[in-house]
């Protein structure tokens, strides 16, 4: 379950140390930490924000642009995939600020893992840009990127380069937000883990949802014994000296036998004598019906008469 946003602000000198984690949505709270944040350098980390909506998107915008003009200059380290695609797609999502590092999401087919590599922008080189190499911790086999490299390496074309580099990285490794592994290996990080503000804490970043493969296999055809084809003479028509042979008749002083359509249970009220189909008397109901609605209409008729007479 993803949680609030959160934050903490440290200082070292003129660089202040601002960590967000949680959810950027309408109940943020950047716009507390505008007087918190004094002029300098405002490293931002974003490592453990799961997810930004359309409303924190709008509010973190506004947030840069009032750093900016109290003259603070932003470098955002550890970018989640989260942030990497919102720079993609928002053109002034950094403002005037700059990525210093970003997180670059692998998966491996074999053990159905996720995690995410720790990746410094400078080292990144010029487009074409191609994922470094990540290895799984399960069966130490060769991961899949978790993306498409032309579209989530795309911010890396109009990145600015970093002033002060020196500066910044003495200043993180004061507070003890340095690289945690030697140079050039990159920090790898759980992608499933929850977000947590602690020392330490691995993000949590959204990952994408697995896609269950169905079976393409066909059904299976009935076998042969369970299909019943008819006999040859179940399908051949009865000859035309069958349709003309009348019933045979019972002699004389014997009962003819009964047909189950005939029966006292079946629901028919017709015989079918040689001379073709007659049906049943109307009964007497139906009668009764007719001789009522004749003396309806010939009272209708005589009041009628009588009406205009009278007039």
């Amino acid at each position: 379950m993803s949680q609030k946003f959160q934050h903490t602000v440290q200082q070292r000198g003129d660089v202040s140390f601002v960590k967000l984690g949680g959810v950027i949505d309408e109940d943020n709270e950047l716009g507390e930490l505008v007087d918190n944040i004094p002029q300098g350098t405002a490293v931002i980390d974003l490592g453990e924000i799961e997810r930004i909506n359309s409303c924190g998107v709008r509010d973190w915008v506004n947030w840069l642009s009032k750093l900016e003009a109290n003259g603070t200059r932003s470098v955002l380290v550890e970018c989640s995939p989260a942030i990497v695609a919102q720079i993609n797609l928002v053109n002034n999502f950094t403002g005037s600020g700059v990525v210093k590092s970003f997180y670059v999401p692998y998966f491996c087919p074999e053990c159905d893992e996720e995690k995410v590599l720790l990746v410094e922008a400078s080292d990144m080189g010029p487009p074409p840009h191609e994922p470094p190499t990540c290895r799984c911790d399960e069966c130490d086999l060769v991961m899949d990127f978790d993306d498409m490299p032309d579209s989530y390496f795309a911010f890396l074309s109009n990145q600015k380069k970093l002033a002060e580099p020196d500066k910044i990285n003495g200043a993180m490794k004061d507070i003890g937000r340095g690289s945690e592994t030697p140079s050039g290996k990159g920090k790898v990080k759980s992608r499933a883990s929850q977000p947590n503000l602690s020392a330490g804490s691995k993000p949590s970043v959204p990952s994408l949802p697995s896609i269950q493969r169905t079976s393409t296999q066909p059904a299976k055809a009935p076998s042969s014994g369970k299909l019943k084809t008819p006999s040859n003479n179940q399908l051949k028509p009865p000859s035309s000296g069958q349709l003309l042979k009348p019933p045979s008749r019972p002699p004389l002083g014997q009962k003819p036998p009964s047909s189950p359509l005939m029966s006292s249970g079946a629901h028919m009220s017709m015989r079918m004598p040689m001379g073709g189909p007659v049906m049943a008397p109307p009964s007497s109901r139906s009668n009764a019906l007719v001789i009522v609605l004749v003396g309806i209409l010939v009272a209708a008729i005589v009041v009628l008469a009588y009406l205009v007479l009278t007039k």
